[in-house]
């Protein structure tokens, strides 16, 4: 199937239960967004809730049934499928009337749009006869935008049965993919996200789901979300080589984004577009050249040249002029909104203690945490209830949290089995081995503020959702944390649907900051204080170290050279140009700081 999107926007995934439903909410006015599998549990629970909800009967998939992972996935994902349709046909029965669905699907579509203009047209024409033929035209055109699933590759911890054998084909990431193949969504597509897991990508070659029909048309799209042109060429030459098309290319700023931050090597946004600009051509045809062997090779339907490539791009997003110029100069398919979204009940599930810390966020509530049980540094909202209640239970002596859900165990320092380092258990025998290291004050004091930064996520991203809805998740355990992007300091307003697609077509302006950087300098300034932080980390002076110090601060001084020749060109604000002369000054006095 062709994908069809009337908007040039996409809502990314965010945390686990924020986008839980949000294609429910969104998806029948053609606006893409894309959901997290991994967490069963909660999909579970939504499937409760929205069964209910929805007047159907809802028939509990147990933890004793075989492959009940996946089958809970596959059959929320089919509950969001057949709901959109029914909304979609809705919406098309409607009245064009003030205030009706129709009317709300039209008029948040993008100004410059065709679709736009024929509906324009429709309002302006007293003609009953041509009224009532563009009135038919506009009705059929009143398609659902794409749902998209998201599987974070770093969690895909092994499960075991009864007997305790590990599974086979049964690690987490493996069930979700399984789930979203025998999924009935189409015009669809799976992301990955966080790098490249070999096992996950070879499971792949066992679903003709992902097979081209004909050119250019799938049935389900592989997405990869990447930081730099190199992933990308990396991870789309490793499917190409097993028969799977990557058919999106997601670019996300390495620190300038919600949720785990996953740092360049100093690279910085604006010229890794350009590189993709560039070289999107080679890309294709490099993919094509491993493609299309492997398809004869296999006796597979082969194709005359490559399937098109989308390239997308998400992380710090906040204006319409910012969108504008990343689709117009660099040729951008689309471009994700992702933190503004968390202020839309409309859009997203967040509870509403939740949301009023979003509202009153400042710069100094957002930071760049270590609290992610995965070592993948992670952007992080204070004052949430599950710091409060992490503190509360230092302060208690008793660290770290019940480990429910398990998707996050990645340590055996202590036991055979991995543990999470974010539970009771894990943090009860790392403090006790440094309680016995006879380490100095300051490293003792630095490694156990380490072990105690850890905090839940399984439970803390999914309670949103069941606060919002009052809802049962896991029982006495109601804390939530949140993990918006630095953007979330100039967005302070609560939205509907319709105020954000304003402001995102620069109808309307949601930014409450007068002082909002472009987001170009906003990351270029998270890249220097990442830089200072590293360096001030480093225990020696190692050749291999000062080496890599050295070609992050240069690749730096590249990225501000590029920004001196664009804005040149381009229509920035003043503020641009200082802002580039002052970050310079700053990676040149850190570099020579550092070199002496």
């Amino acid at each position: 199937m062709t994908t069809f999107s009337p908007h040039n926007f996409h809502i990314p995934v965010m945390g686990i239960a924020f986008t839980i439903d949000t294609p429910l909410k969104v998806a029948a006015f053609g606006i893409t967004s894309a959901l997290s599998i991994i967490e069963d549990n909660l999909i579970e629970t939504m499937r409760k809730y929205y069964y209910q909800n929805f007047g159907e009967t809802y028939v509990p998939i147990t933890t004793k049934e075989e492959s009940y992972r996946s089958k809970r996935i596959t059959d929320y994902l089919n509950m969001i499928h057949r709901n959109v349709q029914e909304q979609i046909e809705k919406i098309k029965n409607s009245a064009f009337e003030t205030g009706s669905d129709v009317v709300k699907y039209f008029e948040m579509l993008p100004d410059n749009s065709l679709l736009k203009e024929k509906y324009l047209q429709f309002k302006q024409t007293t003609d009953l006869s041509k009224k009532s033929t563009l009135e038919n035209h506009l009705r059929h055109q009143v398609k659902p935008g794409i749902i998209e699933v998201n599987i974070m590759t770093k969690v895909d911890k092994n499960n075991v049965d009864k007997n305790g054998n590990t599974i086979e084909n049964g690690s987490d990431a493996l069930e979700a993919l399984k789930a979203y193949a025998e999924s009935s969504l189409n015009n669809s597509a799976v992301i990955f996200s966080a790098g490249m897991n070999p096992r996950l990508y070879n499971y792949l070659e066992n679903f003709t789901e992902f097979d081209a029909k004909a050119w250019g048309c799938f049935e389900k799209r592989v997405v990869i979300k990447v930081s730099d042109y190199r992933s990308a060429l990396i991870q789309g030459k490793y499917l190409a080589k097993k028969g799977i098309w990557v058919s999106e290319f997601r670019i996300e700023s390495g620190l300038n984004c919600g949720g785990h931050a996953f740092a360049t090597q100093g690279l910085l946004l604006g010229p890794i577009l350009e590189e993709f600009k560039i070289r999107k051509t080679e890309l294709s045809e490099e993919l094509f050249g491993l493609y299309n062997p492997y398809l004869l090779a296999k006796g597979k339907l082969t194709f005359e040249k490559p399937h098109p490539i989308k390239i997308t791009v998400q992380g710090g997003i906040g204006t319409f002029e910012e969108a504008q110029f990343l689709q117009s100069h660099y040729g951008m398919n689309s471009t994700g909104w992702g933190t503004p979204f968390l202020l839309c009940p409309e859009a997203t599930t967040v509870d509403e203690e939740t949301l009023q810390l979003l509202c009153n966020a400042k710069e100094k509530d957002v930071f760049l945490s270590n609290n992610s049980p995965l070592g993948v540094r992670f952007n992080y909202l204070k004052n949430t209830s599950a710091e409060k209640e992490k503190l509360e239970r230092i302060q208690k002596d008793s660290p770290g949290s019940p480990c429910t859900e398990k998707y996050l165990v990645s340590n055996s320092e202590f036991t055979k089995e991995p543990i999470c380092t974010a539970s009771k258990k894990y943090q009860k025998l790392k403090l006790k081995q440094l309680k016995n290291a006879c380490l100095q004050d300051e490293e003792y004091k630095k490694q156990i503020e380490e072990v105690l930064s850890k905090e839940c996520l399984c439970i803390g991203l999914s309670n949103a959702a069941s606060k919002a809805y009052r809802f049962p998740f896991v029982k006495k355990l109601t804390a939530v944390n949140i993990c918006p992007g630095p953007n979330i300091a100039n967005y302070s307003k609560i939205a509907t649907l319709q105020e954000m697609t304003d402001h995102i077509y620069g109808r309307a302006n949601l930014v409450t900051n007068d002082h909002r950087p472009h987001m170009f300098i906003k990351e270029l300034e998270l890249y220097i204080d990442y830089f200072e932080e590293m360096l001030n980390a480093m225990p020696t002076q190692e050749k291999k170290l000062v080496r890599n110090c050295n070609a992050f601060g240069n690749s730096l001084l590249e990225g501000i050279y590029y920004y001196n020749a664009l804005q040149k060109t381009n229509s920035f604000s003043k503020n641009f140009e200082k802002e580039l002369i002052k970050a310079e000054i700053k990676v040149t006095a850190i570099l020579q700081r550092f070199s002496s």
